[in-house]
């Protein structure tokens, strides 16, 4: 456990082309917006109709250079 004002441990989050780590949240918006349209009208496990958009998401951001 941390100790209370210990900084967090070093982002492992892939650096961008300015020099910056990347933000998952940032990352991916097309695929991102689809997925969670999709999630938000059919709940994310019914039926399985979102699984494509959700595995599309995660292929982009794996490509991204994301570990998820």
């Amino acid at each position: 456990m941390g100790a209370i004002g210990s900084k967090p441990a070093a982002s492992s989050a892939p650096i961008g082309a300015d020099g910056k780590p990347k933000k998952i949240c940032c990352a991916c918006p097309e695929t991102k917006r689809a997925r969670d349209e999709c999630v938000v009208e059919h709940g994310p496990d019914e039926d399985g109709k979102c699984k494509a958009l959700i595995d599309a998401h995660l292929k982009c951001l794996r490509s991204e250079g994301f570990d998820v």
